[in-house]
């Protein structure tokens, strides 16, 4: 018996996931091209991405990402 099907499975389920957050992170911030939302790695480089493309306090933006992660990461 393999693990290999619940495991693509988790994988596509983590992509899914990841597709959907930075999906929501264009929706809410558009300034950000595709590309520099496959870069995001952390939601610390999402929170000074947001301080310098639109010019926000830092905590500004950290209540802003906060808000819209609600618990979510971008590693997945």
């Amino acid at each position: 018996m393999s693990n290999a099907p619940a495991t693509n499975h988790a994988a596509r389920s983590q992509d899914s996931d990841r597709n959907d957050v930075l999906n929501a992170i264009g929706a809410k911030w558009s300034k950000f091209s595709k590309q520099e939302l496959s870069d995001l790695k952390t939601n610390d480089e999402l929170i000074t991405q947001v301080v310098a493309k639109y010019g926000v306090e830092k905590v500004a933006a950290q209540r802003d990402v906060d808000a819209l992660m609600n618990g979510r990461n971008l590693t997945a």
